[in-house]
């Protein structure tokens, strides 16, 4: 599900198709792939009926609109009092808004609680298992499996980054794994999330996810299910609820992603820009849970990387989606298609539900860094693939850098 940028920016290689090449074949990919939408998990779309509605957040906490929100909502027929009240729901591809500029998530308050965050499941998808010249249409053997460890509670203080995206899919309510990233326009200060595409878009038979929203540090004492049962939002996500009020993703996964399959995966990410749901004081994303990662953009091709970290909230079984995991691995090469970047492929027992989820390593200065985001997957599990983030990815997060910059 990977989102789009604004049709005023344009991200190289946009708009061109590739055929597939034969030596996908060869290299294996027999066993099919899937989105860790293996990786996206989904549940009951019902909200809350209870739920109030606003757009976006003032410091002192009010809820309104903004003028341009509420222009773009009325460009496509979009009642708020409707939309609050569950239109929403209403998934006909004529009303399912698909281009860069049509992205429209007003919040509705109260929507995300935590009996809907916790019941966010997997869809249930049965399926079968240019700067990067030196490695370009290579593949290295499968990965031997590496055993994801339980990040230690409290998540803050392990990994103050990480959290989960939530959304509504035709399918129902889902889930993926972001992680907080700084923005150059507002050092310090940063309220973007990277996480992958086709974690806000449905790609190319589709469109944009709704009600998209990130709870960093969710369940951050590393709680078991049942005792979340009753837990209150703010055991949940002590660090607020904070809703896209913008994203983008490569028009690449917008032409080509699709729900299973490799199509689109090279470019699979996305950035998500955030505002609280209820006034934060003033503080950014960044501010409130005290980090951000830098994002690499030119990291060593995939020979030369020694070690990253994947982190995510991995759903499907043998996992339950409400804690966190890990997985420490040298990461191969993986070849979806000859003519796009090579992936890195690391061996990870991680499940669906880590879709999204950082891929953290040493970047030039020698501080660590994002340099990938868990992408796909085999349905069986035991290895995870991410893109290599290049020119295109650049391109998609300082376009959401440079689009929020006098703000």
């Amino acid at each position: 599900m990977r989102s789009t940028r604004p049709s005023s920016h344009t991200v190289r290689g946009a708009g061109r198709r590739r055929r597939k090449s034969p030596a996908l074949a060869a290299v294996a990919l027999a066993s099919a792939l899937a989105l860790t939408t293996t990786a996206c998990e989904s549940g009951d779309a019902t909200a809350d009926g209870q739920a109030s509605a606003s757009a976006t957040a003032s410091d002192d906490g009010k809820l309104k609109i903004p003028a341009d929100i509420r222009d773009r909502l009325r460009e496509h027929g979009i009642d708020i009092d409707k939309w609050k009240n569950g239109a929403w729901k209403n998934w006909d591809r004529d009303d399912w808004l698909r281009e860069a500029n049509e992205y429209v998530n007003p919040i509705i308050e109260g929507l995300w609680n935590p009996d809907r965050m916790r019941e966010a499941e997997e869809p249930g998808q049965d399926v079968d298992e240019g700067e990067i010249a030196e490695d370009q249409g290579k593949t290295d053997p499968t990965p031997a499996p590496v055993q994801a460890r339980a990040v230690p509670p409290s998540y803050h203080a392990n990994a103050p980054t990480a959290g989960k995206v939530f959304f509504d899919s035709p399918e129902g309510s889902a889930v993926c794994s972001a992680t907080v990233v700084k923005d150059p326009a507002h050092p310090g200060k940063s309220n973007l999330v990277w996480t992958a595409g086709h974690c806000v878009h449905a790609g190319k038979k589709g469109g944009w996810y709704r009600n998209i929203a990130f709870v960093p540090s969710y369940n951050d004492d590393g709680k078991p299910v049942a005792e979340l049962e009753n837990a209150t939002r703010e055991d949940v996500a002590p660090y607020g609820v904070w809703w896209g009020d913008w994203a983008q993703t490569s028009d690449q996964w917008i032409e080509q992603g699709g729900s299973t399959g490799g199509d689109g995966a090279p470019y699979d990410f996305a950035v998500i820009h955030v505002t609280p749901e209820k006034g934060s004081g003033g503080k950014s994303l960044e501010e409130t849970v005290g980090s951000a990662l830098p994002v690499e953009f030119k990291a060593p091709a995939v020979p030369r990387v020694k070690r990253v970290v994947a982190m995510g909230y991995p759903a499907a079984k043998p996992y339950d989606g409400q804690k966190q995991y890990e997985c420490e691995s040298r990461p191969g090469r993986l070849s979806v298609n000859a003519s796009d970047p090579t992936m890195y492929r690391i061996g990870c027992s991680m499940t669906g539900g880590s879709s999204g989820g950082g891929w953290v390593a040493t970047g030039w200065n020698g501080k660590p860094a994002l340099v990938s985001n868990t992408s796909i997957g085999p349905v069986t599990s035991g290895w995870l693939a991410g893109p290599r983030l290049g020119d295109v990815a650049e391109g998609v997060y300082d376009s959401v850098s440079k689009k929020f910059a006098g703000r």
